[in-house]
């Protein structure tokens, strides 16, 4: 058990509240506080803070956080240098081995690493394979070189956007095409379409968002998983365009799609599909629909992340799909809704280029009149996130 988890239950006990109490009292779920006592979460400082407020306990939970260990960026790349010059070619497989499974790792980490963090990281690995370029290679090694940079591009471009570096993100979305195009690397190229259909999307700019997602079909190879992020991406935007339709039309060919994939080595993989996340794309574009079943799908959604407890920033997405259900079902119930949008605020996972979602749920609660509909927003105009350079 971790300091932070043993001091929890301890201050926990002596005040003698159940999960579900101290719950109440704070903005965090009862699974999670149970999940952070079991050491199975790791902690962020917006939990540690809510959880000392609700404990009175002056701080004591904060202080025992424990900042993980930097990735040694620098020992990485002394022993990529090594292997370079102990080559008898600049470029040799070895080297491209090691650049592919960094290229994964960050993919991998994507979801739970602050991308203002890991953006320096694949900025290193990027500037790494530029020196390369020019090197001594076969025309094989050549376009793996070329295919590395390409998903590393495609990631900085992805992270950009996330920052809301919108020129730095048309850049690199730019690079990771051309050099998809040189390559001859059709499943990169469509990441590149559908990753610019979603940066459309959270501007509002829907038609466009369909027919980027639709060109990224057309070009995708039909076994990767860039076709399947893309027809989800269409549906997302037709919910959003009133569609119904052709929502449900591009739900049903994400639905059939993933009972025919199997489950990939790393699910977690940024660009691997998941037929797992079919649950959790359902219950964003219902939501979005405004549609009955929106309500239920996403409590499935949340219980299933929250059980798993690995994907933070999945969760705080899956509360933002939850809330406007609630806000926006048959009874509609806001205070429900806002006790979501608080979870999620709170939660600290929202990406700046996702903070809208977070506005379009707060300003709908302070729509309905929610007696803490103000202290709501107040709460998220306190922690929206600043612009990073």
């Amino acid at each position: 058990m971790t300091e932070f988890a043993g001091e929890l239950r301890r201050l926990r006990d002596q005040r003698g509240l159940s999960y579900r109490q101290l719950a109440a009292l704070s903005t965090v779920s009862s699974s999670q506080i149970s999940d952070l006592e079991k050491g199975q979460r790791r902690p962020t400082r917006e939990i540690a803070a809510a959880l000392d407020r609700a404990l009175d306990a002056r701080g004591r939970l904060v202080a025992r956080l424990r900042t993980p260990a930097p990735d040694d960026v620098e020992g990485e790349f002394e022993a990529l240098e090594l292997a370079q010059r102990a080559a008898a070619s600049d470029v040799s497989d070895t080297i491209l081995d090691r650049l592919d499974g960094s290229a994964d790792r960050m993919a991998m980490s994507y979801a739970t690493t602050p991308p203002a963090e890991l953006l320096p990281k694949v900025r290193r690995h990027l500037r790494y394979i530029d020196q390369l370029v020019a090197g001594r290679m076969t025309l094989q090694q050549h376009r793996r070189l070329l295919v590395a940079g390409g998903w590393l591009s495609l990631l900085r471009a992805t992270l950009h956007i996330d920052l809301q570096q919108r020129a730095a993100a048309a850049a690199h979305l730019s690079t990771a095409a051309a050099l998809a195009a040189q390559a001859e690397y059709p499943e990169i190229a469509a990441w590149c379409l559908e990753t610019q259909s979603w940066d459309h999307l959270t501007r509002g700019d829907y038609r466009r968002a369909v027919k980027l997602s639709r060109h990224a079909q057309a070009i995708a190879p039909a076994g990767g998983s860039a076709i399947v992020q893309a027809t989800a991406q269409e549906g997302r935007a037709w919910a959003r365009l009133g569609d119904h339709g052709a929502m449900r039309d591009a739900l049903g060919r994400v639905e059939w799609m993933a009972e025919h994939r199997p489950t990939p080595e790393h699910p977690e993989h940024h660009y691997q599909y998941d037929p797992g996340k079919m649950h959790a794309y359902t219950a964003t574009t219902l939501s979005w629909a405004g549609d009955p079943a929106a309500e239920r799908v996403a409590r499935e959604v949340l219980a299933e992340l929250e059980a798993e407890g690995a994907r933070p920033r999945r969760i705080a997405s899956a509360r933002l799909d939850l809330g406007l259900a609630l806000l926006s079902g048959p009874q509609g119930r806001p205070d429900e809704a806002a006790a979501e949008a608080r979870a999620a605020i709170e939660s600290g996972r929202i990406v700046p280029s996702n903070w809208w979602r977070v506005d379009e749920l707060v300003a709908g609660v302070v729509e309905s009149g929610a007696p803490d509909g103000r202290e709501l927003s107040e709460r998220a105009e306190a922690a929206r996130p600043g612009a990073v350079d």
